[in-house]
C-alpha cells in the first residue's frame, strides 16, 4: 500500500474513521427544482464516494434567505430532510460516515434569490465585492451577478438566525446526517461576522476581535447543545494572502490572519467541538500557509485537523507523518475520481476532471467517472499441432 498513514484509523467524535481522506463539502448545482430538493441522483453521487474515511456534504442552505446559489439544496424543509434521508441512507449503506454542512451566505446572495426579493442578510450593510452570485435566468440555465447591496441585521435578527443554525442541525440529524458542520468559511455569513472588513458594527457584536467572534460563539454553544459537540465541526479560510485572479474568491484576508483565526479555534476548544476544517488558498501558485499557524493551531486545539487545498497524496502524508494534520480533504480529484482512496492506495492513475459540468446539470461530470479498473493479465496456454 502507498502513503501508508493516510490509511491509519481514526477516531472523530464517537466514530472510527477507516481512512484519513475526506471528502469535503463541494458545490454542485443539482437539487431538484421547485423546492432545492436533494435527488436520488445526489444520493448515487455520495454512495460513489463514501471509501472516504469521511464526508461532509455541500453546503445547505439553513433557511431561504441563506442562498446565493441557484439549485443548491437547503434543509430547513420537510421535503428536504426526506431527500437528504436518501442520501444518508446511501452513503451508510456503504460503510461511510457524514456531515451535513450548514450554511448561510449572508451577503453573497441577490434579491432575486431571497423572499419577496428582498435584500440579503449582513452584519453590515457592505456590499460584497469580488464575488458573484447566481441565479436562474430560465429552467436549467443561469447566469453570474454582482450581490446585491444587503441590510444590517438587527439583534433580534441575529438571534433568530443562531435558532436556524440550530433547527437546521436537529433538521440534519432527523434526515441522518452522523453530524453537522457549521461553514464559517469563504466570506459568507459567520465569516462576514468575523471579519473586520466585512463587520462595521458598533455593538457587542462588532467593533473588538472578540465582539467580532461573538455569532460563531453562540451558534457553537447552541447547536453542540442541540446535537452534541462531539458531532459539530467547524469550517475556516485564515488567508494570509489574496488573489486578483478572476472568479477567485475563498474568503477575506484579516490584518492579521494568524491571531484572528487562532482565537476563532480558541472558541471552538472552549466548546469541545470534534474537529476544524481548514481551507487554504487554492489559485494557481499561492504560497503556503505558515507552519507557524499551522503548529499553533495544533497547541490551542485537541479535536481533530483537517486541511484542504490542492493536496497530492504526497504532500497529506507529509501533514500527517509532521502531526500538523489528522485528515485532509482532496475536492477536484475526489469530484473526478469517486474511488479515490483505492487510487492512491495502489497507485492507480487519476480521471481528468470534466470542469465545463462542475456546477448544474444532470448526470454528466456528476455520477459518470469511471472507477479504476484494473487490467488482468489473461494466461494463453501454448498449443502443439
Amino acid at each position: 500500500m502507498q502513503y501508508e498513514a493516510l490509511f491509519h484509523p481514526i477516531n472523530l467524535g464517537p466514530y472510527t474513521l477507516k481512512n484519513r481522506i475526506v471528502f469535503p463539502p463541494l458545490t454542485r448545482q443539482r437539487s431538484a427544482q421547485p423546492g432545492d430538493l436533494p435527488t436520488g441522483l445526489m444520493a448515487e453521487y455520495y454512495q460513489q464516494r463514501a471509501g472516504a474515511g469521511f464526508m461532509v456534504s455541500e453546503g445547505t442552505q439553513i433557511e431561504p434567505r441563506g442562498q446565493g446559489y441557484a439549485w443548491t439544496p437547503g434543509i430547513y424543509s420537510e421535503a428536504q430532510i426526506q431527500g437528504w434521508q436518501k442520501v444518508t441512507d446511501a452513503v451508510h449503506a456503504s460503510g461511510g460516515v457524514i456531515f451535513a454542512q450548514l450554511w448561510h451566505v449572508g451577503r453573497v446572495s441577490h434579491s432575486s434569490l431571497q423572499p419577496e426579493n428582498g435584500a440579503p442578510l449582513a452584519p453590515s450593510a457592505i456590499q460584497a465585492e469580488k464575488v458573484k452570485a447566481f441565479i436562474e435566468t430560465g429552467p436549467g440555465t443561469g447566469t453570474l451577478v454582482s450581490p446585491s447591496a444587503p441590510r444590517e441585521l438587527g439583534i433580534a435578527d441575529i438571534q433568530e438566525l443562531v435558532e436556524l443554525y440550530v433547527q437546521a442541525a436537529r433538521n440534519a440529524i432527523r434526515a441522518g446526517f452522523d453530524g453537522v458542520e457549521i461553514h464559517a468559511a469563504n466570506g459568507y455569513l459567520v465569516n462576514q461576522f468575523i471579519s473586520e472588513h466585512a463587520n462595521h458594527r458598533q455593538d457587542a457584536y462588532g467593533g473588538s476581535l472578540e465582539n467580532r467572534l461573538r455569532f460563531l460563539r453562540e451558534i457553537v454553544r447552541a447547536v453542540s447543545a442541540a446535537v452534541g459537540a462531539n458531532r459539530l465541526g467547524v469550517r475556516f479560510t485564515p488567508l494570509f494572502t489574496s488573489t486578483d485572479e478572476d472568479r477567485v474568491y475563498i474568503g477575506l484576508v484579516e490584518s492579521d490572519p494568524h491571531t484572528t483565526y487562532v482565537e476563532a479555534v480558541k472558541v471552538l476548544e472552549s466548546a469541545g467541538v470534534a474537529y476544524v476544517s481548514i481551507a487554504e488558498a487554492d489559485w494557481d501558485n499561492a504560497p503556503d500557509m505558515p507552519e507557524a499557524f499551522r503548529r499553533e493551531i495544533r497547541r490551542v486545539f485537541s479535536g481533530r485537523i483537517i486541511y484542504a487545498g490542492r493536496y497530492t497524496a504526497e504532500r497529506a502524508e507529509k501533514m500527517i507523518r509532521n502531526n500538523y494534520a489528522d485528515l485532509i480533504a482532496f475536492g477536484r480529484p475526489f469530484v473526478a475520481n469517486p474511488d479515490l482512496p483505492a487510487r492512491i492506495a495502489n497507485g492507480w492513475p487519476l480521471n481528468a476532471l470534466n470542469a465545463a459540468r462542475l456546477y448544474g446539470g444532470s448526470e454528466e461530470g456528476f455520477t459518470d467517472y469511471p472507477f479504476y479498473q484494473p487490467a488482468t493479465s489473461a494466461i494463453k496456454e501454448n498449443t502443439h499441432e
